[in-house]
Protein backbone atom coordinates (compact mmCIF):
# COMPACT_ATOMS: atom_id res chain seq x y z
CA UNK A 1 0.00 0.00 0.00
CA UNK A 2 1.63 3.24 -1.15
CA UNK A 3 1.73 6.22 1.21
CA UNK A 4 0.16 8.40 -1.49
CA UNK A 5 -2.96 6.21 -1.29
CA UNK A 6 -3.51 6.53 2.44
CA UNK A 7 -7.01 7.91 2.17
CA UNK A 8 -9.76 8.02 -0.42
CA UNK A 9 -11.96 10.24 1.73
CA UNK A 10 -12.14 13.93 2.46
CA UNK A 11 -9.18 14.13 4.85
CA UNK A 12 -6.99 17.06 3.80
CA UNK A 13 -3.86 15.69 5.40
CA UNK A 14 -3.78 11.93 5.02
CA UNK A 15 -3.08 10.67 1.53
CA UNK A 16 -0.46 13.22 0.52
CA UNK A 17 2.60 11.76 2.23
CA UNK A 18 5.22 13.54 4.24
CA UNK A 19 7.10 15.00 1.27
CA UNK A 20 3.93 16.46 -0.18
CA UNK A 21 2.84 17.89 3.15
CA UNK A 22 6.24 19.52 3.69
CA UNK A 23 6.04 21.04 0.20
CA UNK A 24 2.56 22.29 1.04
CA UNK A 25 3.78 23.87 4.29
CA UNK A 26 6.75 25.51 2.58
CA UNK A 27 4.54 26.92 -0.18
CA UNK A 28 2.16 28.22 2.49
CA UNK A 29 4.96 30.17 4.18
CA UNK A 30 6.27 31.53 0.87
CA UNK A 31 2.85 32.78 -0.21
CA UNK A 32 1.94 34.24 3.17
CA UNK A 33 0.60 37.78 3.14
CA UNK A 34 2.33 40.04 5.67
CA UNK A 35 -0.79 42.20 5.89
CA UNK A 36 -2.96 39.19 6.69
CA UNK A 37 -0.43 37.81 9.16
CA UNK A 38 -0.73 41.04 11.12
CA UNK A 39 -4.49 40.58 11.45
CA UNK A 40 -5.57 38.30 14.29
CA UNK A 41 -8.55 36.94 12.39
CA UNK A 42 -6.39 35.60 9.53
CA UNK A 43 -3.68 34.26 11.82
CA UNK A 44 -6.23 32.47 14.01
CA UNK A 45 -7.77 30.92 10.90
CA UNK A 46 -4.38 29.65 9.72
CA UNK A 47 -3.59 28.23 13.16
CA UNK A 48 -6.96 26.45 13.22
CA UNK A 49 -6.50 25.05 9.71
CA UNK A 50 -3.08 23.57 10.47
CA UNK A 51 -4.29 22.18 13.79
CA UNK A 52 -7.14 20.48 11.94
CA UNK A 53 -4.70 18.97 9.45
CA UNK A 54 -2.42 17.82 12.29
CA UNK A 55 -5.30 16.17 14.13
CA UNK A 56 -6.50 14.46 10.95
CA UNK A 57 -3.05 12.95 10.47
CA UNK A 58 -3.00 11.99 14.14
CA UNK A 59 -6.33 10.19 13.88
CA UNK A 60 -5.30 8.41 10.70
CA UNK A 61 -1.98 7.35 12.27
CA UNK A 62 -3.76 5.93 15.30
CA UNK A 63 -6.11 3.94 13.04
CA UNK A 64 -3.26 2.65 10.87
CA UNK A 65 -1.28 1.63 13.97
CA UNK A 66 -4.28 -0.27 15.35
CA UNK A 67 -4.60 -2.08 11.99
CA UNK A 68 -0.91 -3.07 12.07
CA UNK A 69 0.08 -0.73 9.20
CA UNK A 70 3.13 0.52 11.07
CA UNK A 71 5.04 2.14 8.20
CA UNK A 72 1.97 4.13 7.18
CA UNK A 73 1.31 5.07 10.81
CA UNK A 74 4.92 6.18 11.24
CA UNK A 75 4.79 8.58 8.30
CA UNK A 76 1.36 9.86 9.30
CA UNK A 77 2.66 10.68 12.78
CA UNK A 78 5.53 12.63 11.18
CA UNK A 79 3.01 14.54 9.07
CA UNK A 80 1.12 15.34 12.26
CA UNK A 81 4.30 16.64 13.88
CA UNK A 82 5.00 18.91 10.91
CA UNK A 83 1.48 20.34 10.88
CA UNK A 84 1.56 20.92 14.64
CA UNK A 85 4.84 22.79 14.23
CA UNK A 86 3.35 25.03 11.52
CA UNK A 87 0.56 25.90 13.95
CA UNK A 88 3.02 26.59 16.73
CA UNK A 89 5.16 28.83 14.51
CA UNK A 90 2.11 30.97 13.67
CA UNK A 91 0.65 31.10 17.15
CA UNK A 92 1.02 33.81 19.76
CA UNK A 93 0.57 33.46 23.49
CA UNK A 94 -2.97 32.31 24.16
CA UNK A 95 -3.67 31.04 20.62
CA UNK A 96 -3.07 27.43 21.65
CA UNK A 97 -4.70 27.63 25.07
CA UNK A 98 -6.16 24.26 25.99
CA UNK A 99 -4.18 22.44 23.28
CA UNK A 100 -1.38 20.37 24.79
CA UNK A 101 1.01 20.06 21.85
CA UNK A 102 3.72 18.84 24.20
CA UNK A 103 1.60 15.85 25.20
CA UNK A 104 0.98 14.90 21.57
CA UNK A 105 4.68 15.22 20.69
CA UNK A 106 5.62 13.12 23.72
CA UNK A 107 3.04 10.52 22.70
CA UNK A 108 4.48 10.29 19.18
CA UNK A 109 7.99 10.02 20.60
CA UNK A 110 6.86 7.16 22.83
CA UNK A 111 5.25 5.42 19.84
CA UNK A 112 8.54 5.63 17.92
CA UNK A 113 10.47 4.29 20.90
CA UNK A 114 8.20 1.27 21.44
CA UNK A 115 6.61 0.34 18.15
CA UNK A 116 8.53 1.48 15.08
CA UNK A 117 11.61 -0.70 15.01
CA UNK A 118 13.64 1.35 17.46
CA UNK A 119 13.41 4.47 15.30
CA UNK A 120 14.00 6.51 18.46
CA UNK A 121 16.18 5.33 21.31
CA UNK A 122 16.22 7.17 24.65
CA UNK A 123 19.83 7.17 25.85
CA UNK A 124 21.54 8.20 29.07
CA UNK A 125 25.22 8.75 29.78
CA UNK A 126 27.34 9.76 32.74
CA UNK A 127 29.24 12.99 32.22
CA UNK A 128 31.48 14.35 34.98
CA UNK A 129 29.72 12.10 37.50
CA UNK A 130 26.30 13.42 36.50
CA UNK A 131 23.61 11.81 34.37
CA UNK A 132 22.37 13.41 31.15
CA UNK A 133 19.86 12.12 28.59
CA UNK A 134 19.02 12.48 24.92
CA UNK A 135 17.29 10.81 21.98
CA UNK A 136 19.15 8.84 19.31
CA UNK A 137 17.40 8.57 15.93
CA UNK A 138 19.13 5.81 13.95
CA UNK A 139 19.60 6.17 10.20
CA UNK A 140 19.04 2.44 9.71
CA UNK A 141 19.31 -0.75 11.71
CA UNK A 142 20.52 -2.81 8.74
CA UNK A 143 23.14 -0.64 7.00
CA UNK A 144 26.84 0.19 7.30
CA UNK A 145 27.87 2.79 9.91
CA UNK A 146 26.25 6.11 9.01
CA UNK A 147 27.07 9.78 9.66
CA UNK A 148 25.60 11.27 12.85
CA UNK A 149 24.65 14.80 13.90
CA UNK A 150 24.61 16.06 17.49
CA UNK A 151 21.66 18.49 17.79
CA UNK A 152 21.51 20.90 20.72
CA UNK A 153 19.18 23.78 21.55
CA UNK A 154 18.82 25.91 24.67
CA UNK A 155 16.28 27.13 27.18
CA UNK A 156 14.74 29.59 24.71
CA UNK A 157 14.15 27.05 21.92
CA UNK A 158 11.81 24.25 22.95
CA UNK A 159 13.39 20.82 22.78
CA UNK A 160 10.01 19.45 21.70
CA UNK A 161 9.93 22.00 18.88
CA UNK A 162 13.39 20.96 17.67
CA UNK A 163 12.40 17.29 17.85
CA UNK A 164 9.12 17.81 15.98
CA UNK A 165 10.94 19.70 13.20
CA UNK A 166 14.06 17.59 12.79
CA UNK A 167 12.49 14.13 13.06
CA UNK A 168 10.33 14.58 9.91
CA UNK A 169 13.12 16.47 8.09
CA UNK A 170 15.57 13.60 8.62
CA UNK A 171 13.26 10.86 7.32
CA UNK A 172 14.87 8.71 4.62
CA UNK A 173 18.20 10.49 4.90
CA UNK A 174 21.25 8.35 5.59
CA UNK A 175 22.13 10.15 8.80
CA UNK A 176 21.54 9.49 12.49
CA UNK A 177 20.55 12.25 14.91
CA UNK A 178 21.41 12.65 18.58
CA UNK A 179 19.11 15.27 20.13
CA UNK A 180 20.15 16.66 23.50
CA UNK A 181 17.79 18.54 25.77
CA UNK A 182 20.30 20.99 27.21
CA UNK A 183 17.70 22.74 29.37
CA UNK A 184 17.13 19.56 31.39
CA UNK A 185 20.76 18.52 31.68
CA UNK A 186 21.88 17.82 35.24
CA UNK A 187 25.52 18.54 34.43
CA UNK A 188 26.61 21.40 36.74
CA UNK A 189 26.50 24.83 35.12
CA UNK A 190 30.08 25.33 36.33
CA UNK A 191 31.08 22.85 33.61
CA UNK A 192 31.68 24.25 30.15
CA UNK A 193 28.97 23.20 27.65
CA UNK A 194 31.58 21.76 25.31
CA UNK A 195 32.59 19.29 28.03
CA UNK A 196 29.05 17.87 28.00
CA UNK A 197 29.11 17.71 24.20
CA UNK A 198 32.47 15.93 24.25
CA UNK A 199 30.91 13.24 26.44
CA UNK A 200 28.20 12.76 23.83
CA UNK A 201 30.84 12.76 21.10
CA UNK A 202 32.63 9.93 22.95
CA UNK A 203 29.30 8.08 23.14
CA UNK A 204 28.72 8.34 19.38
CA UNK A 205 32.25 7.24 18.57
CA UNK A 206 31.67 4.04 20.54
CA UNK A 207 28.44 3.13 18.70
CA UNK A 208 28.98 0.50 15.98
CA UNK A 209 26.25 2.06 13.79
CA UNK A 210 27.97 5.47 13.65
CA UNK A 211 30.86 6.37 11.33
CA UNK A 212 33.29 8.13 13.72
CA UNK A 213 34.87 10.06 10.84
CA UNK A 214 31.55 11.70 9.96
CA UNK A 215 30.12 13.18 13.15
CA UNK A 216 28.73 16.71 12.88
CA UNK A 217 27.08 19.18 15.24
CA UNK A 218 24.05 21.44 14.90
CA UNK A 219 23.15 24.14 17.42
CA UNK A 220 20.13 26.44 17.77
CA UNK A 221 19.95 29.58 19.90
CA UNK A 222 22.72 29.59 22.48
CA UNK A 223 23.34 26.02 21.35
CA UNK A 224 24.81 27.51 18.14
CA UNK A 225 27.53 29.12 20.26
CA UNK A 226 28.16 25.84 22.13
CA UNK A 227 28.45 24.08 18.76
CA UNK A 228 31.09 26.59 17.64
CA UNK A 229 33.21 26.00 20.71
CA UNK A 230 33.10 22.24 20.32
CA UNK A 231 33.91 22.40 16.60
CA UNK A 232 36.84 24.72 17.30
CA UNK A 233 38.29 22.64 20.13
CA UNK A 234 37.62 19.06 18.97
CA UNK A 235 38.83 17.95 15.55
CA UNK A 236 36.56 14.92 15.62
CA UNK A 237 33.75 17.20 14.40
CA UNK A 238 33.50 16.89 10.61
CA UNK A 239 30.98 19.73 9.99
CA UNK A 240 29.15 22.30 12.09
CA UNK A 241 26.00 24.40 11.83
CA UNK A 242 26.80 27.06 14.40
CA UNK A 243 27.36 30.78 14.99
CA UNK A 244 31.02 30.70 13.92
CA UNK A 245 32.02 32.15 17.29
CA UNK A 246 30.31 35.47 16.54
CA UNK A 247 27.99 35.54 19.55
CA UNK A 248 30.92 35.18 21.95
CA UNK A 249 32.75 38.01 20.16
CA UNK A 250 29.71 40.28 20.24
CA UNK A 251 29.09 39.63 23.95
CA UNK A 252 32.75 40.17 24.80
CA UNK A 253 32.85 43.46 22.91
CA UNK A 254 29.60 44.66 24.51
CA UNK A 255 30.93 43.75 27.97
CA UNK A 256 34.15 45.72 27.43
CA UNK A 257 32.21 48.75 26.18
CA UNK A 258 29.90 48.59 29.22
CA UNK A 259 32.78 48.35 31.71
CA UNK A 260 35.14 50.88 30.12
CA UNK A 261 32.94 53.12 28.00
CA UNK A 262 35.28 52.54 25.03
CA UNK A 263 35.23 50.20 22.08
CA UNK A 264 37.63 47.29 22.28
CA UNK A 265 40.77 47.86 20.21
CA UNK A 266 42.00 44.28 20.40
CA UNK A 267 41.46 41.26 22.60
CA UNK A 268 42.74 37.72 22.75
CA UNK A 269 40.40 35.60 20.63
CA UNK A 270 39.18 38.49 18.47
CA UNK A 271 40.84 40.19 15.54
CA UNK A 272 41.48 43.93 15.90
CA UNK A 273 38.47 46.06 14.91
CA UNK A 274 36.60 42.96 13.81
CA UNK A 275 34.13 40.45 15.16
CA UNK A 276 36.09 37.65 13.50
CA UNK A 277 37.48 35.12 16.00
CA UNK A 278 41.23 34.71 15.65
CA UNK A 279 40.90 30.92 16.06
CA UNK A 280 39.05 29.53 13.08
CA UNK A 281 36.85 26.46 13.16
CA UNK A 282 38.83 23.81 11.25
CA UNK A 283 35.85 21.93 9.77
CA UNK A 284 33.27 23.18 7.21
CA UNK A 285 30.69 25.40 8.89
CA UNK A 286 27.28 26.85 8.07
CA UNK A 287 25.81 29.92 9.76
CA UNK A 288 22.01 30.28 9.69
CA UNK A 289 21.34 34.00 9.99
CA UNK A 290 18.67 35.08 12.47
CA UNK A 291 17.17 33.59 15.62
CA UNK A 292 18.68 30.15 15.13
CA UNK A 293 22.20 31.50 15.62
CA UNK A 294 21.40 35.03 16.89
CA UNK A 295 23.78 36.30 14.18
CA UNK A 296 23.09 39.28 11.90
CA UNK A 297 23.48 38.92 8.14
CA UNK A 298 26.25 41.53 7.89
CA UNK A 299 28.29 39.87 10.63
CA UNK A 300 27.86 36.48 8.96
CA UNK A 301 29.02 37.86 5.61
CA UNK A 302 32.07 39.39 7.30
CA UNK A 303 32.81 36.04 8.92
CA UNK A 304 32.51 34.26 5.58
CA UNK A 305 34.81 36.76 3.85
CA UNK A 306 37.47 36.13 6.49
CA UNK A 307 37.17 32.36 6.10
CA UNK A 308 37.27 32.52 2.31
CA UNK A 309 40.36 34.74 2.43
CA UNK A 310 42.03 32.01 4.49
CA UNK A 311 40.86 29.33 2.05
CA UNK A 312 38.48 27.80 4.61
CA UNK A 313 34.95 26.45 4.11
CA UNK A 314 32.18 28.72 5.43
CA UNK A 315 28.63 28.92 4.06
CA UNK A 316 25.69 31.15 4.99
CA UNK A 317 21.95 30.70 4.67
CA UNK A 318 19.61 33.68 5.12
CA UNK A 319 16.04 32.47 5.85
CA UNK A 320 13.04 34.36 4.57
CA UNK A 321 11.73 35.71 7.87
CA UNK A 322 8.34 37.42 7.70
CA UNK A 323 7.99 40.19 10.29
CA UNK A 324 4.68 41.24 11.84
CA UNK A 325 3.73 43.29 14.93
CA UNK A 326 4.00 40.33 17.35
CA UNK A 327 7.25 38.87 16.02
CA UNK A 328 8.29 37.06 12.87
CA UNK A 329 7.57 33.80 11.05
CA UNK A 330 10.20 31.66 9.36
CA UNK A 331 9.76 29.02 6.69
CA UNK A 332 11.27 26.38 8.96
CA UNK A 333 10.60 23.61 6.42
CA UNK A 334 12.83 25.21 3.77
CA UNK A 335 15.53 26.03 6.34
CA UNK A 336 15.60 22.54 7.85
CA UNK A 337 15.68 20.91 4.41
CA UNK A 338 18.57 23.14 3.36
CA UNK A 339 20.51 22.35 6.54
CA UNK A 340 20.20 18.61 5.92
CA UNK A 341 21.19 19.07 2.27
CA UNK A 342 24.26 20.96 3.48
CA UNK A 343 25.12 18.14 5.89
CA UNK A 344 24.66 15.66 3.03
CA UNK A 345 27.13 17.63 0.93
CA UNK A 346 29.74 17.64 3.71
CA UNK A 347 29.22 14.16 5.16
CA UNK A 348 28.17 12.22 2.06
CA UNK A 349 28.17 12.44 -1.71
CA UNK A 350 25.44 15.02 -2.32
CA UNK A 351 25.86 17.95 -4.67
CA UNK A 352 27.89 21.00 -3.70
CA UNK A 353 25.79 23.96 -2.52
CA UNK A 354 26.31 27.67 -3.07
CA UNK A 355 28.27 29.39 -0.25
CA UNK A 356 25.54 32.03 0.35
CA UNK A 357 21.88 31.10 0.03
CA UNK A 358 18.79 33.26 0.53
CA UNK A 359 15.63 31.25 1.17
Amino acid sequence: MEVEHWSRGSCDGAGRGLARLRDRASDFFESMSVAELARDVHRHLWVSDWLRIANEYWTFAETARADGLLEIAREAYLCSLTAFEVSRSLACRGDLAGIDLGRKIDSITSRFEREFGGAIERVKIDCHDQGTAGFFLAASRHAPPAPAIICIGDEEISFRSMLSRLLPASLRRNVSLLLIDASNSRVPRTSKPEHLLQCWLDYLEARPDVDPRRIAIYGEGVGASHASRLARSDRRIAAAVCDGGLLTSVMRRASVRWMTGFAEASHEGTATNSLLPSRRIPCPLLVVVGSRSMVREQDALELQAGYRQAGADCSIVVPNRIPYPLGEVENFVAVDDFIFEWFDSKLGTARRLDPVVYL
